[in-house]
């Protein structure tokens, strides 16, 4: 049951990248990496919910970290 909140997270998270895309005028790339830090943490979190192996999920949250410090950069 928790799983599915992180997905529920998830769908609002794709959500709201089409919305700043097509409403908000935001270049798709931007969008991305506003976002991207947080789609992989719901990811390691539903990772971590539905068992995965600990490495799956500390690689998940490890990649997020680059994608943060890229849109810290470009801002």
């Amino acid at each position: 049951m928790r799983d599915h909140l992180a997905d529920v997270v998830l769908a609002v998270l794709a959500i709201e990248f089409v919305w700043l895309v097509t409403r908000g005028g935001w270049p798709a790339r931007d969008a991305a990496l506003r976002l991207g830090p947080a789609v992989l943490m719901m990811l390691a979190l539903r990772a971590a919910l539905t068992g995965v192996a600990w490495q799956w999920v500390a690689l998940l949250l490890a990649l997020s970290f680059p994608i943060h410090l890229a849109d810290l950069r470009r801002r």
